[in-house]
């Protein structure tokens, strides 16, 4: 590495006394330069009293040290010593090494300038982690190596954009194909070296400053990151795509390797009850087991003990450290169709902190205690060490409590022994907790999310996930670990990160009430939100064909986040609500562990001041995190979806019209749920209108209409993979018109109704709605 120059403080431009007037030597030109910084030729001269004849025997010194190497350009007119570097400056993200370390360049600096080491984690807090091609503030200081790091100040936006893309070749250049359906940037790369990329490659390129107004701007590939025939490819490209923060640090991955194993130290030992975990069948990091047992208080007769115990990450992910610092960043842990990118190293998330069967594990334990009308009477948190009796799947659990054989390929009859002892008082105190539930009356949404398997690097099936009792149990018995956290916080005057729900707006319910109208469903739109009227409304539609569409409206109502002010959960219907029972996998959970441990006085690794200094802009952070991992999971699945699909072009489907737009009409498919566009270029002849009040298109002429909710039948027309776009055309016919329906004023209907010519309208890709 080329040796750098200290940075100039900064009084630089200070000059120090004016020297002898005439033409400065080498050394004293270098001095000078070393001390000024930057700094262009007519400064120079005046600094020296140069005149007539000096000037030009300036300008040739200048040229001469220039060839020698000693000297380097800087932004237009400016010179400084080679290899210097100010003390704050512009810098692109160039590079990335092998340990995910970033480096930048000056943006105005020519070769002389080595890439200098972006140190970690000093202000992405607040301007969010940088990476390749990001445009930054930097702050150079020298280390005691006498190497150099840049920190942090600032990002500065777009300036140094950049695309993920695929690599096409034709037959007179190479382009950067964007992996975004909303992008309409391609890059065209310099021929001098788009020879050492393949066809498909999967990259992250940085878009030129130069080229024409018109066209594909010129581009610079920063990175290869995959191929896009890797049967990884959609969550390497939602990865990407999302920014979603990959791997550890080195100094997390140390913390995390030396770990130890858990003592009954400070603890209070718990392994005489047999906890199960229940998780899905491929889970690897078992956040938490239960134990249920009837509470021997004679004056509780009909009640029930709840135990759940959760893994004791604050144990090994201390304030302050290399984990602490990764965890934060990420937020939670991403989960993909054939990966997982975890919060947490997996010497930890599926080692030491998971509540494996058989090995001792550090525990956060709450022992509640309800009534036999289901009423939480009390609860008591404590510190523990415990030993999981079994690890079970929900289907494990559920078949045997169901009387049924076990799965096929799951462990045999795993379950069975455990029937009486541990699964029934389980599902018992269930049964009991689930009068405390339904008389709260939290809303009664119905997830119609797909599970993808993958075998061998191939999609083998698309299923919807199934919705057992055993699922219900778990997360009734997780919803009140929540509560109990939160009283107990709140009790204790402690701030926390609460999980916070406020009621939907009052557009939101307009939007949801008249939708309901189209449906001939009564809704006053005068009336106050409440949970019971949401469930009330879909229960009586739960039999009917726009169920689905119907559940989909009033999920869209609902956005849950993290505060550190509590408003409330409205989806739950309860006051006080805040994560616990996941630290494993996310941040916010660590943060109440921490928490409850320094307000109950369980341990010296609570919650720190800097923690409580900061838990406004940590809840901010990772509500953020989690909207990413949402983006980034769909996205994934939008994609493997489209692979899966992509040998059934010219198929037909049934679907159902979730979506309506001016462009068109999305649909959502019956099986695989996935989702795609028929463009309004392919719906007829005739102008449609968006009539955006009744959620539908409304034939300009006829008055036919295509409104959401309608069950349709389409066929597959196009789909890409790396993009995770579908394309329909429409086989059904639309509805007859709605006498009751005004006409659209003609204006609006013109403006509205202008069909694309040649597919889409300009700036919109073809595919899902995002």
């Amino acid at each position: 590495m080329a040796k750098l120059r200290p940075p100039q403080s900064s009084k630089a431009k200070t000059f120090k006394p004016k020297p002898p007037a005439g033409l400065p030597d080498r050394e004293t030109l270098l001095a000078f330069l070393r001390d000024a910084g930057e700094t262009g030729k007519a400064d120079i001269a005046r600094h020296f009293g140069l005149k007539g004849a000096d000037r030009r025997a300036l300008r040739e010194m200048i040229r001469e040290l220039e060839a020698q190497g000693a000297l380097a350009k800087r932004g237009r007119k400016g010179f400084a010593e080679a290899g210097s570097l100010p003390p704050v400056g512009v810098a692109d993200v160039v590079e990335r090494d092998g340990d995910g370390e970033l480096y930048v360049k000056l943006t105005k600096s020519d070769d002389d300038v080595p890439n200098v080491r972006l140190a970690p984690g000093k202000g992405e807090a607040a301007a969010g982690a940088p990476g390749l091609g990001d445009r930054l503030l930097v702050r150079f200081e020298r280390l005691e190596t006498g190497e150099f790091e840049a920190k942090l100040i600032k990002k500065l936006g777009q300036s140094a954009h950049k695309i993920l893309g695929v690599i096409r070749k034709h037959r007179r250049e190479v382009r950067v194909e964007p992996v975004d359906r909303k992008s309409k940037e391609s890059l065209v790369l310099d021929p001098s070296v788009a020879h050492e990329f393949k066809e498909g490659d999967l990259v992250v390129a940085q878009v030129g400053t130069h080229g024409g107004r018109y066209g594909p701007k010129p581009g610079k590939v920063l990175e290869v990151v995959g191929t896009e025939n890797d049967p990884r490819a959609a969550s390497l490209i939602a990865i990407h795509s999302h920014g979603i923060p990959t791997g550890f640090s080195e100094e997390a991955e140390r913390e995390a390797k030396a770990a130890v194993e858990p003592t009954l130290s400070g603890r209070e030992d718990l392994r005489d009850l047999p906890f199960v975990t229940i998780d899905p069948v491929d889970a690897r990091d078992h956040d938490d087991a239960v134990y249920a047992h009837p509470d021997p208080d004679a004056t509780n007769v009909g009640g029930w003990v709840v135990w759940v115990a959760i893994a004791d990450v604050a144990a090994y992910v201390r304030p302050g450290s290399a984990l602490d610092r990764d965890a934060r960043e990420k937020g939670n842990s991403v989960y993909f169709p054939d990966r997982v990118e975890p919060m947490l190293p997996e010497t930890l998330s599926n080692g030491l902190c998971s509540l494996r069967e058989g090995e001792n594990r550090a525990t956060l334990a709450v022992r509640m205690v309800f009534d036999k009308s289901g009423r939480k009477k009390g609860h008591k948190f404590v510190r523990g060490l415990m030993r999981s009796a079994a690890k079970l799947s929900y289907e494990q659990a559920q078949a045997a409590i169901d009387g049924q054989p076990p799965p096929e390929g799951q462990d045999g009859d795993k379950a069975g022994p455990l029937l009486d002892p541990i699964l029934k008082p389980l599902w018992a105190a269930y049964n009991t907790m689930k009068i405390g539930r339904e008389a709260r009356s939290p809303l009664a949404i119905e997830s119609d999310e797909r599970r993808i398997i993958i075998r061998e690097g191939e999609i083998a099936s698309i299923t919807k996930r199934a919705s057992l009792e055993a699922h219900k149990l778990i997360e009734e018995m997780m919803v009140q670990a929540n509560v109990c956290a939160a009283e107990s916080l709140e009790a204790k005057r402690s701030p926390l990160i609460y999980r916070v729900h406020d009621t939907p707006s009052l557009e939101k319910v307009q939007n949801l009430a008249d939708f309901l109208q189209t449906l001939e469903i009564r809704w006053s739109k005068g009336e106050a939100p409440q949970t019971s009227r949401f469930n009330k409304l879909l229960e009586e539609t739960r039999e009917s064909p726009n169920a689905a569409i119907i559940n989909e409206v009033v999920l869209r109502t609902q956005m849950p986040h993290y505060s550190a002010d509590n408003i409330g959960h409205f989806g739950l219907n309860l006051a006080k609500y805040a994560h616990f029972t996941s630290p494993i996998r996310r941040y916010a959970d660590l943060i109440v562990h921490r928490g409850l441990i320094r307000a109950l006085g369980l341990g010296t690794d609570g919650l720190t001041d800097q923690d409580i200094a900061q838990i406004k802009d940590t809840a901010e952070v990772i509500t953020h995190a989690e909207r990413r991992a949402m983006a980034a999971e769909r996205d994934a699945t939008d994609r493997y979806i489209a692979a899966f699909l992509a040998d059934r072009v010219g198929a037909t489907f049934a679907g159902r019209i979730t979506g309506v737009t001016r462009f068109g009409l999305f649909i959502k498919l019956a099986d695989t749920g996935a989702d795609g566009l028929v463009p309004v270029s392919s719906l007829g002849a005739e102008f449609f209108i968006h009539d955006d009040k009744m959620h539908a298109l409304v034939g300009e002429r006829t008055g036919k209409r295509w409104p959401l909710g309608l069950g349709v039948e389409v066929k597959l027309v196009e789909a890409t993979p790396v993009t995770g776009g579908l394309l329909f055309e429409m086989l059904s016919e639309p509805l007859a018109p709605d006498p009751k329906a005004p006409r659209p004023r003609l204006g609006a209907r013109r403006q509205a109704a202008v069909k694309p010519r040649g597919g889409l309208p300009k700036g919109v890709r073809r595919g899902k709605r995002r």
